[in-house]
């Protein structure tokens, strides 16, 4: 049964701009459920350090044992209890996880594309402890997530967003998105 709650749901790969995309929507007030910090949480919750490694198992081994879909069933619980009528969904990596949502909510898919050059020079910059440190453990990462058939819904996406430019070329998107989804 589908609930009246809309959910923008966004997914891409790491270094896309999902984040940015994200934190533009926030500063418009609408909330949002990052679907990675369900994997960070889990770390803590085994006192993990949150390196690229303990969270690619992580993140394997929840699908492994709960399915493709798994992040996003725990992530629904979350939105269920939230008031807001539009949720913003963080980091969508597989086309089942969109289903999950779709089965629940109304949702429109979103994906953030940048070049591998640009992603990878901006992981390198951002300092989070689970970014890639050298090119090999990038290249990784982008196999596993593709691996969870990211690439799928990067393909199926009702709207893309290019973020290879600067950020005002990015704040131009973001209008042009809100423009195109017209819930607001």
């Amino acid at each position: 049964m589908t609930m009246t709650r809309k959910l923008i749901l966004i997914t891409g790969m790491s270094g896309s701009g999902k984040t940015t995309l994200a934190k533009k929507f926030r500063a418009r007030g609408f909330v949002t459920v990052t679907m990675g910090d369900v994997i960070r949480g889990l770390a803590r919750e085994k006192e993990l350090p949150p390196t690229p490694e303990n969270l690619g198992r992580l993140a394997t081994g929840i699908r492994k044992e709960g399915g493709d879909h798994a992040v996003a069933k725990l992530c629904v619980e979350k939105i269920i209890e939230l008031p807001d009528d539009i949720v913003l969904v963080d980091g969508i990596r597989s086309i089942k996880e969109v289903e999950v949502f779709g089965d629940k909510f109304e949702a429109v898919l979103v994906a953030v594309f940048a070049s591998q050059k640009t992603r990878y020079a901006r992981l390198t910059a951002r300092g989070r402890s689970d970014d890639p440190k050298e090119l090999s453990t990038f290249k990784a990462r982008d196999d596993r997530e593709l691996g969870f058939s990211l690439s799928h819904a990067i393909a199926l996406a009702d709207y893309i967003v290019r973020n290879d430019g600067s950020l005002d070329d990015f704040e131009e998107e973001f209008e042009s998105l809100l423009a195109l989804i017209g819930w607001f």
